[in-house]
């Protein structure tokens, strides 16, 4: 496929960049959208287009923000590129159209755009040329992750990095009504030129309207999409097995630790756009300009749609408590289809280099694969939605961080308070081998149960009647793929801290057991029915300390307990 290269009007817009004079095989250093800021604001602030920095990186590199109109009237697009920073077609086609914006080669009358050419602002600066060998252009690029080796595109619900809170407050400040984030696929050889995926996709009780605003949105950017030339798909074409299109490719929902799952938690609608890192840099530049044309169009017929989506969210998210909330769904694999997916010849042989198979395409032979795609889902963890969290003073401070960075609405008491609540305490608890993110995470198994305790002062309480509802569901739940127990903020609960000798427990056991026959038996039980047990003589002290009065009763139990009344 050949794409018509439409020049920018540089000498009219000064905005002459390394993109356009290559004709787009290279792309330019950060330094150009300082460049480019100046003179949009040069020529055309307030009244038409602004520029402002709006954040800072670890390194000192601004965080740029192009915004092309405020009116309160309207809704807010924000289209965000470089959050993987080697994957930069998002930048140039940003530029491109921003261009045709002042130029008035393309018309917006229907909503307030903010674009952010580059978030990832160091991993940008460093560029080299083979930074993603799968990838076809630009001659350099930069790299996927920021200094400090965080991936931003994992970080939107932990919010750890300086470039992620500067978003946040972005986008609080604007509340886009829709996030677009500009991505390159990399994977299998295959004809499709781009993806788009919308979330929310799937109604978990909060999102409703949101869920039919996103799936009209879906339709109309592939209908754009095939009527400028182009081969979409409305899902991420990612094999079930690496590099083996027999596997197949299944559906799932998008969580908050990314673009569009986040802005999906958030009551918003969230798009996500990959094209294919095999086609040229011209190309997927260029198949980007019309994905964000095709989407200034839809907004002329939906836009309010999506206003009313939005409103409807935040109104569910202040009447949730009490009601049933979906935290994760599965892919339901009793429901498979076939999708023509077209890709080339392929064969898979063995190699004397990996000691596996080995996948080779074909690009000069085209072929329509019979791909099996799973795409149903089927809710896996369903709760029912407290009035509150409260969170223990011991563990609040990296919590408070979080729900400011996320605008979350929440108090401290003032003095000790008695309540009920619903504490959870795992009975299993998995940390990752290695580090995750710059963190050890962790995996529970456990329940709720009620107990009537006391808050101590400093105890902070988010109640769950507020607009982002959802998302502190998400924060909050142990279950929730993006909770705080998951990514170890939490992890010192799991700790045991003190510890009775061996001489002392054996004193103690042959005293418990004197005095408990039920205890007798359900030792005896165990010596006969487990045998690794039987062997290991700490685990068989460790039975009867666990069962002592000094043991550490709070020990696996999380420091967040459920309220279901505020206090």
């Amino acid at each position: 496929m050949l794409f018509a290269l439409p020049l920018l009007l540089a000498s009219t817009l000064h905005l002459d960049t390394l993109a356009t004079r290559s004709r787009y095989t290279q792309t330019g250093r950060l330094d150009e959208i300082a460049t480019v800021c100046a003179t949009i604001n040069a020529d055309h602030r307030p009244t038409v287009a602004s520029c402002d920095v709006v954040g800072t990186s670890p390194e000192g590199r601004s965080i740029f923000a192009l915004r092309m109109g405020r009116d309160p009237r309207k809704p807010t697009v924000l289209v965000l590129a470089g959050i993987h920073a080697g994957e930069i077609d998002g930048k140039d086609a940003s530029l491109f159209v921003i261009a045709e914006l002042l130029n008035g080669a393309l018309k917006n009358d229907d909503v307030n755009l903010v674009f952010v050419p580059v978030y990832n602002v160091d991993g940008h600066e460093r560029m080299g040329p083979n930074h993603r060998p799968n990838q076809r252009g630009p001659e350099a690029m930069g790299w996927r992750v920021t200094s400090a080796n965080l991936n931003l595109n994992r970080d939107w619900a932990k919010a750890d990095a300086p470039e992620t809170r500067a978003l946040l407050a972005l986008i609080d400040e604007v509340d886009p009504v829709v996030t677009i984030d500009l991505h390159v696929t990399d994977g299998a050889q295959f004809q499709h030129d781009i993806s788009v995926i919308v979330e929310p996709g799937e109604n978990d009780g909060t999102n409703t309207a949101l869920v039919a605003a996103g799936r009209a949105l879906s339709t109309s950017l592939q209908t754009s999409l095939k009527a400028t030339k182009h081969l979409p798909l409305d899902f991420y074409p990612s094999f079930e097995v690496d590099d083996d299109p027999d596997s197949g490719i299944a559906v799932g929902v998008t969580p908050a630790r990314f673009t569009h799952g986040y802005a999906a938690k958030r009551g918003r609608l969230g798009v996500l756009v990959e094209t294919h890192s095999w086609r040229t840099y011209r190309e997927r530049v260029f198949a980007m300009v019309d994905l964000l044309k095709g989407f200034l169009t839809t907004a002329k017929t939906q836009s309010s749609s999506w206003t009313k989506a939005a409103q409807a969210a935040d109104a569910a998210g202040i009447a949730l408590p009490g009601k049933p909330v979906t935290l994760t769904f599965a892919t339901d694999l009793t429901k498979k289809t076939t999708f023509d997916f077209l890709g080339y010849a392929w064969t898979r042989t063995p190699s004397e280099i990996s000691g596996t198979s080995w996948t080779r395409y074909d690009e000069t032979r085209k072929q329509v694969w019979a791909m099996p795609l799973w795409r149903s889902v089927k809710p896996a963890l369903t709760t029912t939605a407290p009035a509150a969290y409260a969170v223990l003073p011991g563990y609040a401070a990296a919590v408070v961080e979080r729900l400011k960075a996320h605008r979350i609405a929440f108090s401290i008491l003032a003095a000790d308070t008695a309540v009920a609540a619903e504490a959870f305490k795992a009975t299993d608890v998995v940390f990752g081998a290695r580090p995750s993110e710059g963190r050890m995470t962790a995996t529970t198994q456990g329940s709720w149960s009620t107990t009537a305790t006391t808050l101590p002062k400093g105890t902070v309480i988010v109640p769950v009647s507020q607009p982002r509802a959802r998302l502190v569901l998400e924060l909050f739940e142990p279950g929730a793929r993006e909770s705080f127990v998951g990514w170890g903020f939490f992890n010192a609960c799991f700790e045991q801290k003190e510890y009775m000798e061996g001489y002392v427990a054996e004193v103690e056991a042959r005293a418990m057991l004197a005095k408990d026959a039920v205890l007798q038996k359900i030792f005896a039980d165990k010596l006969a029915g487990d045998a690794a047990f039987a062997k290991d003589s700490e685990a068989r002290l460790d039975f009867f300390y666990q069962r002592h009065p000094a043991w550490d009763e709070r020990k696996d139990v999380v420091p967040v307990v459920r309220l279901s009344t505020l206090p």
